[in-house]
């Protein structure tokens, strides 16, 4: 303790130890010492000595330190300690001293911020900058060094947690890549960095969030896990806490992680969405009627969560996620929370461009977004809709820079695949639809197109031109317009007042802008470059601007005239005989040459501004002076600059040459077309029959279940005439002596009855033969069946079928079957007939043969006679009531089997039928296969012929995949 206190106090006797041996002595000390108090007292000496010896201490104490780290684990004061000296000699930031005697306690700092002071030299904060570099390389060149780091946060002491907290934020901040990848693969290394933000000490959970902001830079890995560690639920309910908009700076560091973890992260921002994330944010954006006295710290707060919007449906996220996240922002009242910031008054001019901007890239590309936004009104008297509001601030010159920049950003968001709205604004303009007592989209974009400010006249012009993209029938519209230039003077239309604009000579902004309305007008639109032709002024005026040899500044303006000129020849019909492709292509090359017109097109993609233009969509410019492209415009450049350039160079004959092949590819692709129609068609009525067999199918097999039951039926009545066969056989082979007596008194009755029996005997064989007729029947049902069920398959094979003969020959039978039943019914009958007389005659026989002398003898006999006679009668009848139940359900099964005779009939007539169609279909499509076959061997032929004469010749393979390249180029380029 006591060389302690010399080496701080000083000795008043000898010379001083310099800092360099003092570090040496502390570290020497801390190596060596086996006392806890004594190695505390030498890391807090260091600790002071760390600011001032910064090079002394990290050279000579860090190991020892680390060691600290890593030995004194249970003492809390000492592991502070070594944590302070650590990143006092990594941090490259500069803090307030603070007193730290034994006695004082620690004070807690209000935020995890620190105060940057600005060194008096560069070069010092330079050298510092390259010393703290060089420790944190020291430092992380061990990974177990990071990692013990991590396990340090972990012990709840605040200071321990506190100090290692700044300690890995300055290890971030210097070697942000390497330190990532250490607590990348470090076990729970992320899970715990988490856990600070659930700390209960506001300032270890602010640090944590400083510390997350360094860790979540530029790492996809990183980001991902750190989302799906609940951190947009943590950071949501901090923002809440804190007050949202109206919180303080812990706010914005909520604000800066989120964007760090969503900013070109799809999956995170899918995360985000999917977790109804999107409709927590609405809140945020819910001001007051008093928007008056906004704070610095509320405007940066609105700022970030903005762009934490943007960020959700920016144009370089894939189309998918952006118009996903528009429709929730919609449907979640987010949109129409902005429009109301939008149109509110007393908003900072800077939040209101930064609104503008959001507006624009929530309703871009999504119908539903920009019908909302077309509805919207301004709260004003009388009320006005917002675009025309937002127009009336872009042609306003007294307007910041960048809030016109912002307006003109969401009218091209606004019209952006939006042909309604595109429909809508030039409407404004034509004559039958100006309302005199009110102000229009249309009116403002002419008043801006024409006046006196070059901003202006850009910005209108643009708008303008978005209106046209990609609509041919708004071009056409657009002819219609009639401008009055002064009183007295006919009106002109509004494409010939661009060009007298263009040729009076006015600012580089605004003729750069009139020449990209210009482009973007007639492109593509054969009825427009009539129009603008039709005027004699215009091609000499062309001519004369690109042939002459201008500045600097005007080689810009010599490319547009020059892409104009050349869209004139692309384009043109030949419908005016002085200014046909030819004679402007002879045009070119006397005024002009091919050369030098081909450079100067070639000017426009060289320019600086193009290439920045080209980035993105939203107009981005330094300054007003650079506002010289349009992102669209870039995309229309690229598409036709090529096919121009290889338009003038062409001669007449290689035109019309060209044009003889391309009239008859597309001769041949129009027959080709309508043979895939019919074929088309024919398919589909492929698909109609097999859905009609597979019905009939269905209907067969129900059909099938039918017959099946009425099968069983038939097995029924067999068993039960089978069982009544086997009663009656057993009576009529037990014969008694009264029976033989009987026979002898009345012969006749008994031969007659072995008669009926007999013939009962007979018709129960033709029924049993019956009834093996009918399974036959039921068999050739069943081939039907099979038959019916392939009748697709035949419907494709076209093979005959004999089903119409089977069909014949099966009524018949049944038609031979019905007049058998017939025959038997009416033998039965007459059965039962003799079988009554012969009852009568036998009662009548036995009254007559009864003796007088042995009457009782007789009687009794005749009793006995009487009562066989009654036995017999009730057999008979029973036999007779067996038969006719026999009957009548053989006629039964004889309709049933007529039934589905003719239902098999019907099956058989629509199975002929789809045979026929099908033969049909297949000869109609083997006709259109050789007519293919011819069209695609002349379509050869004539290829060859193009590439016997010089011509570059494309497969259809080819042109797809280059047409599958160029959207994917223009996707990017958009994006």
């Amino acid at each position: 303790m006591n060389f302690l206190r010399g080496v701080i106090a000083g000795q008043a006797a000898g010379p001083q130890p310099s800092g360099a041996e003092t570090i040496q002595k502390l570290c020497d000390r801390v190596a060596s010492s086996t006392l806890l108090e004594d190695r505390r007292d030498a890391v807090r000496a260091l600790k002071s000595l760390s600011k001032k010896y910064r090079m002394e201490v990290g050279t000579q104490a860090m190991d020892h330190l680390i060691n600290i780290l890593q030995t004194d684990r249970s003492d809390s004061e000492i592991l502070g300690y070594a944590l302070d000296t650590l990143y006092n000699i990594i941090c490259n930031d500069e803090e307030e001293e603070q007193d730290e005697s034994e006695d004082a306690v620690t004070p807690l700092p209000v935020s995890g911020k620190h105060k940057n002071v600005s060194a008096p030299d560069e070069n010092a904060q330079k050298q510092a900058d390259d010393l703290g570099a060089q420790f944190t390389d020291t430092f992380i060149q061990e990974p177990e060094h990071v990692t013990l780091l991590l396990s340090l946060l972990e012990e709840f002491d605040f200071h321990v947690r506190w100090p290692g907290v700044k300690l890995l934020t300055a290890l971030l901040k210097n070697q942000c890549t390497q330190v990532q990848g250490v607590i990348l693969v470090s076990p729970m290394g992320v899970s715990r960095l988490m856990d600070l933000l659930a700390d209960s000490r506001e300032v270890i959970r602010n640090d944590g969030l400083l510390l997350l902001q360094q860790l979540t830079k530029s790492n996809a890995a990183i980001q991902k896990i750190v989302a799906f560690e609940s951190a947009f639920e943590r950071l949501l309910d901090i923002i809440t806490e804190e007050g949202s908009s109206d919180g303080g700076i812990v706010v914005e560091d909520c604000l800066l992680l989120l964007l760090n973890l969503l900013k070109n992260n799809s999956s995170n921002q899918n995360f985000f969405k999917e977790g109804s994330y999107i409709q927590r944010m609405k809140p945020w954006f819910e001001v007051g009627d008093d928007n008056s006295g906004w704070s610095a710290q509320k405007v940066t707060n609105l700022h970030l969560m903005l762009q934490l919007v943007r960020v959700m449906v920016s144009p370089v996220n894939s189309p998918g996620a952006t118009a996903s996240c528009q429709k929730s922002m919609y449907q979640c009242g987010l949109l129409q929370q902005l429009c109301t910031i939008l149109m509110a008054t007393g908003v900072p001019a800077d939040i209101l461009t930064e609104t503008i901007n959001t507006v624009s890239e929530v309703i871009r590309g999504s119908q539903v977004n920009q019908d909302y936004f077309a509805s919207v009104n301004a709260p004003s008297n009388p009320p006005r809709p917002a675009i025309v509001v937002l127009l009336m601030s872009m042609v306003n010159e007294r307007q910041p820079f960048v809030l016109r920049c912002a307006v003109l950003y969401c009218f091209q968001c606004f019209l952006y695949k939006n042909q309604k709205g595109q429909g809508e604004i030039v409407a404004t303009l034509l004559p039958s639809t100006i309302d005199a007592n009110s102000i229009s989209a249309g009116q403002l974009l002419c008043g801006g197109l024409f006046s006196a400010d070059s901003l202006s006249n850009w910005c209108a012009a643009v708008a303008l031109a978005h209106a046209l993209q990609d609509n041919l029938t708004q071009k056409e519209q657009l002819l219609r317009v009639q401008l009055a230039t002064s009183l007295g003077k006919p009106p002109v239309s509004l494409l010939q007042q661009c060009t007298n604009i263009l040729s009076q000579g006015s600012k580089v902004q605004t003729r750069v802008g009139l020449l990209m309305l210009l482009c973007t007008w007639i492109s593509n639109c054969p009825i427009a470059v009539t129009h603008f032709l039709h005027n004699q002024e215009n091609v000499p005026f062309l001519t004369a601007q690109i042939s002459e040899n201008l500045g600097e500044d005007e080689r810009l303006v010599q490319g547009l005239c020059a892409l104009l000129l050349g869209i004139c020849i692309y384009y043109n019909d030949n419908s005016l005989e002085n200014y046909t492709k030819d004679k402007l292509k002879q045009l070119i090359e006397k005024r002009i040459g091919k050369e030098n017109f081909v450079e100067k097109l070639c000017f426009i993609t060289k320019h600086e501004l193009y290439s920045r233009a080209a980035q993105k969509p939203q107009p981005v410019f330094p300054s007003p002076e650079q506002m010289l492209f349009d992102h669209e415009f870039t995309k229309l450049v690229k598409e036709l600059e090529g096919v121009i350039t290889k338009a003038v160079h062409k001669s007449s004959e290689e035109e019309k040459k060209e044009e003889e092949v391309k009239k008859t590819i597309e001769q041949h692709d129009n027959i080709v077309t309508q043979y895939k129609e019919l074929i088309r068609e024919q398919d589909a009525q492929i698909k109609e029959l097999k859905e009609q067999v597979d019905s009939m199918s269905s209907q067969n097999e129900q059909m099938q279940s039918t017959v099946t039951q009425q099968l069983s039926t038939i097995q029924q009545h067999k068993d039960q005439y089978n069982i009544l066969k086997l009663k009656l056989g057993k009576e009529n082979q037990s014969p008694s002596n009264g029976q033989g007596d009987g026979s002898q008194v009345n012969g006749l009755q008994t031969e007659e009855l072995t008669q009926l029996r007999e013939e009962v005997e007979e018709l129960r064989k033709q029924q049993t033969l019956l009834q093996t007729q009918l399974g036959d029947k039921d068999a050739l049902i069943n081939s039907l069946k099979s038959e019916a069920a392939q009748a697709a398959e035949a419907a494709q094979t076209a093979e005959g079928s004999a089903g119409g003969s089977e069909n014949t020959e099966l009524l018949k039978e049944l038609e031979a079957l019905r007049s058998q039943v017939q025959s038997k019914s009416s033998e039965i009958n007459q059965l039962k007939t003799e079988r009554q007389e012969l009852v009568r005659r036998a009662e009548a026989g036995s009254s007559d043969t009864v003796p007088s002398s042995d009457s009782s003898i007789d009687t009794a006999k005749m009793a006995e006679l009487e009562s066989r006679l009654a036995a017999q009668t009730t057999e008979t009848e029973r036999l007779k009531g067996e038969t006719k139940g026999l009957s009548e359900s053989r006629a039964d099964l004889e309709q049933q089997l007529a039934s589905a005779t003719s239902t098999v009939a019907i099956l058989q007539t629509e199975k002929a039928k789809l045979q026929t169609d099908v033969q049909e279909s297949k000869k109609e499509q083997d006709d259109l296969l050789m007519l293919l076959a011819d069209q695609d061997q002349k379509i050869h032929s004539l290829k060859q012929r193009l590439k016997g004469l010089g011509e570059t010749v494309e497969d259809e393979d080819d042109l797809d995949a280059r047409d599958q390249t160029d959207d994917d180029d223009e996707d990017e380029e958009e994006d």
